[in-house]
């Protein structure tokens, strides 16, 4: 399966990025720096001004659909999600299915005043404190790809760097182990990571599990507004939408009209 074939590639990469930057290293680094932290559950928190938020996605390619935008250039597509009115902006560095970097995201951070979301399949402390380093504001971490322990590890470690965490759940029991950590920005996917099928309902049977003053992110095959405003509807308070503005000619009217403008 992709999903596996994924995590073991970034097991690979890990020891040889950790035999060219040392965890010590890293964490020297973050140390010795002073970081703006930023708000990321009011940027994502729906409210009566600003009922959409949307994080969107500067991402080149996918295992599922191959390359998705030729014409790439990570710093201008996130100050045109900037200018287009999105509330965060999501970038891919995962390097070998998705074609990702992490100076994408650290141009993007530090270019932009929008919240920052590393979006990788994140299974070590390493690639928490390289997010930091790399100037994300907060993290993605996939329920499907860790046990309940792996995640509270992970999601305490993040929390204690003052990174947020999107906690990405995919089914019930991905739900059971983000309740257990008491993930405070919970994603539901509606793409199977397996298989890469569809369920656009699993929002409707998830939400009502969640408490209200969780922020729920719908992820996954959102490309009009009409699908916007219904998920706003049952509870979602922001929308991760990636592809469908990579394949946009004016990502920035794009926005506007996703945003309700």
């Amino acid at each position: 399966m992709i999903l596996d074939d994924i995590i073991e590639k970034i097991k690979v990469n890990l020891i040889k990025q950790k035999e060219k930057v040392s965890y010590d290293n890293l964490e020297t680094t973050i140390s010795n720096t002073k970081y703006i932290i930023k708000n990321v559950q009011k940027a994502l928190k729906s409210s009566k001004d600003d009922k959409y938020r949307l994080i969107a996605e500067v991402k080149k390619a996918s295992p599922s659909k191959g390359l998705i935008r030729e014409d790439f250039k990570p710093l201008e597509i996130a100050n045109d999600y900037e200018l287009g009115g999105a509330n965060a902006i999501s970038v891919l560095t995962e390097p070998n299915f998705f074609l990702g970097h992490l100076d994408y995201m650290q141009s993007i951070s530090q270019n932009t005043s929008c919240v920052v979301l590393r979006k990788d399949f994140i299974i070590d402390t390493y690639q928490i404190l390289e997010a930091k380093v790399y100037n994300a504001d907060f993290i993605l971490l996939i329920a499907k790809c860790l046990s309940f322990e792996e995640l509270d590890k992970l999601y305490k470690f993040a929390l204690s760097i003052n990174l947020e965490v999107l906690v990405e759940v995919h089914d019930k029991n991905d739900l059971d182990k983000a309740l257990k950590v008491d993930a405070n920005i919970i994603g539901i996917n509606h793409r199977n990571l397996e298989d890469f099928s569809m369920n656009m309902k699993l929002c409707e049977s998830l939400i009502p599990l969640i408490a209200e003053n969780k922020i729920k992110v719908a992820e996954s095959g959102i490309d009009n507004i009409e699908t916007i405003k219904y998920l706003h509807s049952i509870k979602v308070d922001a929308f991760l939408i990636g592809e469908h503005f990579m394949r946009q000619k004016n990502i920035i009217k794009e926005v506007q009209k996703l945003k309700g403008a």
